[in-house]
């Protein structure tokens, strides 16, 4: 790295996260010295490190300190002042600050405002509801048959979250915060949300509001007894990584809940800059977020910066997030295992005893010990905080790193410590499990049954409301049954079709929605047996993807059976193929077939009948259907500063790619009447060909049409299309529907009646 100017920082904090910090930024050759406002016992002295008796929220003192000084950076470290604005406090004096914007901190700040953040762009978490009425949450809490969770909206200094075991616990629950206010302001609004089970991980990522880097995920111990019982704590203790920190789900929470929230921010007019701290829970469907906080964590930073390899430079990836180039530099992790225990002072969380001496081993290389809640007294180290260390280790397994850590833990003496024996406990049962493991399963090889039965298990009850006459739209057999006889023909001809999506599915996958495309599925399909005059019996689907995202795959199955509903035919089966190797992460399929049946003197086109004069109706199409993406991709690309997220050109209100993935129109329930009634000689579907394609199918040779491109005026998406796209109208008729999604050919005589 060529040479650059010395930096001054003011860390901004008084735990064991800001020793942390100050401890990894003194190692680094660009900084100068290190400012800690206003500190505790362990950032008292260091040739690098200096405290400064001045308060977390003393934005003006900060400020004057910052100017006299020549500070280049702040880092605000606990939540309280970054929520409260230090980032913007800062910018005024033109002082760079490694934190959010007031508008960004929101995201910690207010839970209400991060769970509808979280809605608005399908990041996963839990089903949740928001109220500033008690009377209000009370009924929500009394109607749902559901375990639920407690959270006062505002900051609580980490304590405003209930678990509450039965529904009398959460009416009582509700009253502490709302009514007694137990936790201030903090409970005007509550969130009460679905109590989600399975394993909690905590992700700190660094982000310069376009690029995200997390660190390896680490798990937290929240309570303050062993076995994970007692009151809830700020934590007591933690390792990094864990054994369900895969790689492959580093890469699924990266690109399903960390990336899309550092694009929602920057697109939503707040991005964020600074440490990104996402508590996930990984549950049978898959990861979802529990909270977003916009600071390092506390005991996290403790044991993931020790991670960092000797040769990353934590300053400078702090200077890179600042500056906008995240990108720009490498981020490497030791191939070790670190572990952090707490000591605390009896009686945390509740009230406990100040000025305890502290005695402390000899430094080592093996055991650092970082200071929460110390001080210097009489020049003497005592305590001053619930939390009084935070002693980590690192080694080559986890084992070796807790023991060390635990031999750190019992060289410290104060009176009336204490601490948790079972940090990583959870790790250590899952070695357990695998160590008596005999050869390799199907979920090692990438395939898990357990996520596909738990997505069989979630759409059954959807697919049963397609049920219809001559289907039961039970699913989990072998093949699905139809009884033609029950459904009332007499001399039926059955009329089939397949189709699939295309590279829309890119867009949806892109933007996150996954909904709509089942409809376009199934409507790609039914249209076409209507053409030929045929009622939609039932639809089976095909998704494939590389790696089964449970939530996905229910969302998809939701569009087809909405598209199902739409038509009228039964959802009687399908089939979920998960491929690794085939399909990169995050990539599907989906391919549908169906089934209709007409009676044997009624099947169209009825070609020998048409003749010259006969009317051609066209019928409205919704957008773009599910045809000429890949050249609307393409179009896409090509226009400077425009993607998915942006502002949808023909519709602000909606974003491009909510435009685009306007469903496919099913004109089954509106054609059939007259379909049964002969009012009509043929129909064509306009798919890929446009009208050029698809109207001379269904005419003989020696007619002709005339379409008066006149008579109706051009959609604005495809306006847009045309015009960004420098589209001939040749290229269009040939490639898009125009607006036009589906054809009658009928008697002048019968238009009037047709069109009633």
């Amino acid at each position: 790295m060529a040479s650059v100017e010395k930096l001054n920082i003011l860390l901004v904090g008084a735990g064991g996260r800001e020793h942390a910090i100050a401890w990894r930024l003194a190692q680094s050759d660009r900084v100068q010295h290190i400012f800690v406002a206003p500190g505790n016992g362990g950032t008292s002295n260091g040739s690098k490190i200096t405290n400064v008796d001045i308060g977390v929220s003393e934005f003006s003192k900060l400020t004057e300190f910052a100017l006299q000084n020549k500070i280049d950076l702040v880092i605000p470290g606990p939540e309280q002042p970054i929520v409260e604005g230090i980032q913007g406090v800062f910018k005024k004096v033109g002082i760079p600050c490694f934190g959010p914007s007031p508008k960004a901190a929101q995201m910690e700040g207010s839970k209400a405002f991060s769970k509808d953040f979280m809605k608005k762009h399908n990041i996963p978490t839990a089903a949740y509801e928001n109220f500033t009425d008690y009377g209000k949450a009370k009924a929500y809490v009394e109607s749902v048959n559901h375990k639920v969770v407690l959270k006062a909206s505002g900051l609580a200094a980490g304590k405003g979250v209930l678990m509450p075991e039965n529904k009398q616990e959460a009416l009582d629950g509700l009253k502490t915060i709302m009514i007694d206010k137990e936790f201030g302001d903090a409970g005007s609004e509550v969130v009460i949300e679905e109590c989600l089970e399975g394993e909690e991980l905590s992700f700190l990522a660094f982000a310069d509001g376009y690029t995200v880097i997390p660190m390896p995920p680490a798990q937290d111990h929240k309570r303050a007894l062993d076995g994970d019982l007692g009151p809830n704590t700020g934590g007591m203790g933690c390792y990094a990584p864990t054994p369900i920190g895969t790689k492959s789900l580093i890469e699924e929470v990266k690109r399903t809940i960390l990336q899309p929230t550092i694009d929602g921010m920057r697109r939503d007019g707040f991005p964020f800059v600074g440490m990104l701290f996402t508590g996930i829970m990984l549950t049978a469907s898959g990861p979802k977020v529990l909270e977003y906080n916009v600071r390092f964590g506390d005991p996290e930073t403790e044991v993931v910066l020790p991670l960092l390899s000797d040769d990353t430079d934590l300053a400078e990836i702090l200077m890179a997030c600042v500056e906008g180039r995240l990108d720009s530099v490498a981020i490497t992790i030791k191939n070790a295992f670190a572990a952090t225990v707490i000591i605390a002072s009896g009686g945390y969380p509740g009230s406990y005893p100040k000025g305890k001496v502290i005695t402390l081993p000899e430094a080592s290389n093996d055991v650092m010990i970082f200071h929460a809640g110390t001080a210097i007294k009489d020049n003497q180290l005592v305590t001053a905080g619930g939390r009084v260390l935070a002693v980590s280790a690192v080694a080559n397994t986890l084992r070796e790193a807790v023991d060390k850590a635990y031999a750190g833990v019992k060289s410290v003496k104060f009176d009336q410590m204490y601490y948790r024996n079972d940090i990583a406990h959870r790790a250590f049962k899952y070695a357990d499990q695998d160590a008596k493991k005999t050869g390799l399963s199907y979920a090692d090889a990438g395939v898990s049954i357990d996520a596909g039965n738990l997505l069989v298990e979630k759409i059954k009850p959807l697919v049963k409301s397609t049920k219809r006459v001559g289907a039961d739209s039970d699913i989990g057999g072998f093949g699905g049954i139809f009884d033609l006889k029950a459904a009332g023909f007499r001399d039926p001809i059955l009329v089939s079709a397949t189709d699939g999506i295309g590279t829309k599915l890119k867009i949806a996958q892109e933007c996150n929605i996954h909904d709509t495309v089942g409809i376009d599925l199934v409507a790609m399909n039914v249209n076409d047996l209507i053409v030929q005059g045929a009622e939609p019996l039932f639809f089976l689907d095909y998704f494939a993807c590389g790696k089964l995202e449970v939530e996905v795959g229910k969302d998809f199955v939701a569009g087809v059976v909405e598209g199902c509903l739409q038509s009228g035919c039964a959802l009687v089966g399908g089939e979920t193929a998960e491929m690794p190797g085939l399909y990169a992460l995050g990539d599907y399929d989906g391919a549908g077939f169906t089934v209709g049946a007409v009676e044997r003197e009624k099947i169209l086109p009825r070609m020998e009948l048409m003749k010259a004069g006969d009317v051609v109706l066209g019928l409205a199409s919704s957008g773009v259907h599910s045809n000429g993406f890949s050249l609307v991709r393409k179009i896409v690309e090509s226009q400077p500063g425009l993607n998915y997220h942006s502002p949808c050109p023909w519709n602000k209100e909606k974003t491009l790619g909510e435009g685009l993935l306007v469903p496919t129109r099913i004109y089954v329930k509106q054609l059939l009447p007259v379909v049964q009634k002969d009012l009509i000689k043929g129909m064509a579907h306009i798919t890929g060909g446009g009208f050029l394609e698809n109207i001379p199918r269904v005419m003989p040779k020696d007619l002709a049409v005339i379409v008066d491109a006149k008579s109706y005026d051009l959609p604005p998406i495809f306006k847009w299309l045309k015009q960004a796209g420098g589209l001939s109208a040749h290229e269009m008729s040939r490639t898009f529907n125009c607006g036009i999604g589906m054809i009658i050919v009928a008697d002048r005589e019968n238009v009037a009646e047709i069109t009633s």
